[in-house]
């Protein structure tokens, strides 16, 4: 997988990647299905489930506190992309804003187009997870998940929900789209989580 476009680790770099990764010299696009095409004025999140229901609009968004982020990117498909930098708000800003009840267990992540992915709530709630709105200092393309996309940056890249739209709270796991398909229930990239058994 070396060459014009992907390289191995060097040795400063190996404590930074994951086990069967290469880094990235560019970011890849991998998306199933077409790329929706949001504005922000059509923009919205609903909360539902094991909650209080609720629409953040565009606007209720952008009035959260806004954090500079650097993180490392890895793909299930064995690439990995080092201090990429993000624009965005931190999962826990937001959860201040909803009423979760005891008994939530877990996150379903819907989007636009019809895409889901399943989060722990433990592996969800952290001050390092963020809704990205922003990628290198400009507005976060629609081909990686603009306007806004959820930013997991402990677990493999398919847990980063592009096109986010909605949060829906569940006291028991439910499977997203590539866990119905065969990847791992929770994608830990430095325990090489990638498939089910």
């Amino acid at each position: 997988m070396s060459g014009k476009y992907f390289q191995k680790p060097t040795p400063q770099q190996s404590e930074r990647v994951p086990p069967g990764q290469y880094l990235t010299k560019g970011f890849p696009v991998l998306t199933y299905g077409t790329t929706p095409q949001v504005s922000t004025d059509a923009w919205e999140l609903q909360v539902w489930g094991l909650v209080q229901p609720k629409t953040f609009t565009w606007s209720d968004f952008m009035a959260l506190p806004h954090h500079e982020f650097t993180a490392d990117f890895h793909c299930v498909t064995r690439w990995s992309k080092l201090d990429v930098k993000w624009t965005g708000i931190q999962v826990t800003d937001l959860m201040k804003l909803i009423a979760v009840e005891p008994k939530a267990a877990y996150v379903m992540a819907h989007c636009y187009g019809g895409y889901t992915t399943n989060l722990s709530m433990v592996d969800f709630v952290r001050d390092e997870n963020f809704f990205a709105w922003k990628l290198f200092g400009e507005p976060l393309p629609a081909e990686h998940g603009g306007p806004v996309r959820l930013v997991v940056p402990h677990l493999y890249a398919w847990k980063s929900a592009k096109w986010i739209n909605g949060l829906e709270f569940l006291a028991r796991e439910e499977l997203g789209f590539w866990e119905r398909n065969g990847y791992h229930k929770r994608g830990d990239p430095w325990r090489e989580e990638r498939y089910s058994l």
